[in-house]
């Protein structure tokens, strides 16, 4: 704060902000970052190894079965038997990579169709199970 002492004052302190300070200490932290900043983006030039990159093997499609409230159950929005089921996974079960089987079941659905669609997929060999829900 800035105070006067002027004869018209009448003895009053005056209180403004002295700004000169203030402009000076931004004045020097702007020369700072200026020197800093080209030191801060300087990269070090590395020589990097090169590799063969290999293609990564095509995943298969994923697998959807939907399983209705009636205990229908849906290969692909294909219906079929859970005799058909069990031979379709096992051979979707000898495939390198295996695919992904996402499992749908309608709300309304019994567990049990649910279970039995999850045991043949266990007993056929897949690993790779998820269930499909709505968010």
């Amino acid at each position: 704060m800035a105070f006067s002492s002027a004869p018209e004052d009448d003895g009053n302190l005056m209180s403004e902000i002295n700004m000169i300070p203030l402009i000076d200490v931004m004045l020097v932290l702007l020369i700072v970052f200026m020197i800093t900043v080209p030191v801060m983006t300087h990269t070090v030039q590395v020589q990097l190894p090169q590799t063969a990159a290999r293609a990564e093997p095509k995943r298969p499609e994923a697998i959807r079965l939907t399983v209705a409230a009636d205990g229908t159950i849906h290969w692909n929005q294909t219906p079929i038997s859970s005799l058909e089921l069990a031979d379709r996974m096992r051979q979707a079960a000898q495939a390198d990579p295996q695919p992904d089987v996402h499992v749908a079941g309608d709300r309304a659905a019994r567990y049990e169709y649910v279970a039995q669609v999850l045991a043949t997929a266990q007993r056929s060999g897949l690993r790779q199970l998820a269930f499909v829900t709505e968010p």
